[in-house]
C-alpha cells in the first residue's frame, strides 16, 4: 500500500471489474466444456493468467521473482487452485452457473474446520457461525428437487475444498513474496495443462468459432486477474473482501442471459444466504483487525 487516501475509490472499480471478467470466463468455461476436452479449457485459462502475470511480477520483484524458500509448499498450493479449476470447470458442464457459484462460496466452511489441523489456529466464534450460516445456504441450494441436486455437485464441493486448501497454504506462505507466490499460482496450472494438452486434442475436432471462445477464455482470466492485482495494489484484501460475493450476482445474470437458466425463489434464497454469511464475516474480521 502506498498510503492512498482513497483506497477503496481507486481499488474497488478494478476489484468489480476483475469480478466481471472472471464470471464472464466462467460463463465462456461452462459453453466450452459441454463440446471441449477439460484440459483444452483449463490450458486455455492458464495461458491466459500467465501471459498477464509473469511480465507483472517480473516487474514488480525483480528477475528473481521466481526464487521461493518453500517450492514444495508453493507447488501443492498451487496444485489446489488447478485442482479447484478442474473440478468447477467440470460441474459446470451439468449444473447452472449461478448455484454452482455459490457453493463454490462456501469455502470459508472448510478453511474453519481445516485451519486447527493444519494451521494449529483455533476458529472464532464469529467464523464457527458464518460457517454454519453458509453450509446452511448451500443445504438450502442443493436440496432435494433443485437443478443442483445432481451427482456433478461432488465436483463443486472438491472445489470448494480445494479453494480452502489454497487458502490455508497462501497463509503457510505469509513469509514469501506475494509476487513469488502469484507466478507460480500461474507456472503450475500452465506447466501441468500444458503438458497434459496433447491428450487433450487428440481425435478433437476444434472449429474456428472454439478456438475464438478458448481466445476469449485466456483473455478474461489474463484481464480478470491483472485487475486483481491492480485492485489489491491499491486497498487492502479487508476492505474488498465483502465485494466478492458481487461476483455471484454477475454469475445469475450470465446465466439469464446466456443460458437461459432462472434460480427459483428457494435457491435464491440459500444465496441469499452464503452471500450474507460471507459479507458478515469479512466485515466482521475487518472490524476486528482495525480494534487490534
Amino acid at each position: 500500500m502506498t498510503g492512498d487516501p482513497h483506497p477503496l475509490r481507486h481499488g474497488l472499480p478494478l476489484f468489480l471489474l476483475a469480478g466481471v471478467c472472471l464470471t464472464s470466463l466462467d460463463a465462456t468455461a461452462k459453453v466450452l466444456v459441454r463440446d471441449l476436452p477439460l484440459l483444452l479449457v483449463v490450458w486455455a485459462r492458464y495461458a491466459g493468467q500467465m501471459i498477464c502475470v509473469t511480465p507483472y511480477t517480473w516487474h514488480r520483484a525483480g528477475s528473481g521473482f521466481w526464487r521461493t524458500r518453500n517450492l514444495r509448499l508453493q507447488l501443492v498450493r498451487s496444485g489446489f487452485l488447478l485442482a479447484a479449476t478442474c473440478s468447477f470447470f467440470l460441474g459446470l458442464r451439468y449444473l447452472p452457473l449461478a448455484e454452482a457459484s455459490a457453493i463454490t462460496f462456501t469455502a470459508p466452511i472448510f478453511v474453519v474446520a481445516l485451519s486447527l489441523p493444519l494451521l494449529g489456529e483455533r476458529p472464532t466464534r464469529a467464523r464457527v457461525v458464518a460457517s454454519l450460516v453458509g453450509f446452511a445456504g448451500m443445504d438450502i441450494i442443493a436440496r432435494p428437487g433443485s437443478a443442483v441436486l445432481h451427482p456433478a455437485i461432488v465436483f463443486l464441493l472438491i472445489t470448494a475444498v480445494s479453494n480452502a486448501l489454497y487458502q490455508i497454504y497462501t497463509r503457510r506462505l505469509r513469509n514469501e513474496n506475494p509476487h513469488t507466490m502469484l507466478f507460480y499460482t500461474a507456472l503450475v496450472g500452465a506447466v501441468a495443462s500444458t503438458i497434459a494438452l496433447p491428450f487433450a486434442l487428440e481425435a478433437t475436432a476444434i472449429t474456428w468459432h472454439d478456438v475464438g471462445l478458448l481466445l476469449m477464455a485466456g483473455l478474461f482470466a489474463g484481464l480478470g486477474h491483472g485487475a486483481m492485482i491492480g485492485a489489491y495494489a491499491r486497498a487492502p484484501a479487508s476492505l474488498l473482501a465483502p465485494f466478492t460475493y458481487v461476483q455471484i450476482v454477475w454469475a445469475t445474470l450470465f446465466g439469464l442471459v446466456v443460458f437461459d437458466q432462472h434460480p427459483d425463489a428457494i435457491s435464491a434464497l440459500g444465496m441469499s444466504v452464503v452471500v450474507g454469511s460471507g459479507v458478515a464475516l469479512a466485515l466482521w474480521e475487518r472490524r476486528r483487525m482495525h480494534l487490534t
